[in-house]
């Protein structure tokens, strides 16, 4: 492109004509408003969602068997005193889930939605009521142990212990997570 032809005047005017009152406009980019959300790994998350529901589901008769009244676990390498701090209570409960009225599977279901909103809002420590279970007596509670068994098969969970009798005592469990 060697150069360019000039416009004579007729088709500037024509031009004009035929484009009517117009003003430039120096920008024809709309800047977006709201920040782009972070990139997440859905199908990493779907994954471990699928084989901690896996987990979580596979009873045996014998995991199902009550064994006491109280309840506490902890995992390797977490020291005595947060656990025996855990069961005195000396932590502040950040939340809070109550399964009364839940059947097993819907239990379940609360319990890892309960555990992975606790994680996205880095809470540490947690209250979860599973009720006593004696309302038969003839039949051992179900979710007592239950919830039990799910909590030390979630990786968050560093350990829990039944509550203090002012928190539901061994209807609820207080369950410290990692940060």
């Amino acid at each position: 492109m060697a150069g360019k032809k000039p416009i004579s005047q007729s088709d500037s005017d024509l031009f004009r004509e035929a484009v009517g009152d117009v003003r430039p406009v120096n920008n024809d980019r709309v800047a977006s408003s709201r920040p782009k959300p972070a990139a997440r790994p859905r199908a990493t998350q779907d994954d471990n969602a699928n084989v901690m529901r896996e987990l979580m589901s596979d009873f045996s008769e014998i995991d199902l068997i009550e064994t006491g009244e109280h309840v506490g676990f902890t995992r390797p390498g977490v020291q005595r005193r947060v656990l025996r701090n855990l069961k005195s209570g000396k932590y502040a409960i950040q939340g809070e889930l109550d399964l009364h009225g839940y059947t097993e599977a819907e239990a379940r279901d609360q319990v890892l939605l309960f555990l992975r909103e606790s994680g996205e809002r880095q809470h540490t420590c947690v209250r979860i009521i599973h009720g006593r279970g004696r309302k038969i007596a003839a039949k051992s509670p179900v979710l007592k142990p239950a919830v039990a068994i799910w909590l030390q098969r979630h990786k968050r969970v560093l350990a829990f212990c039944s509550a203090r009798e002012n928190d539901g005592g061994t209807g609820a469990v207080y369950v410290l997570l990692q940060k």
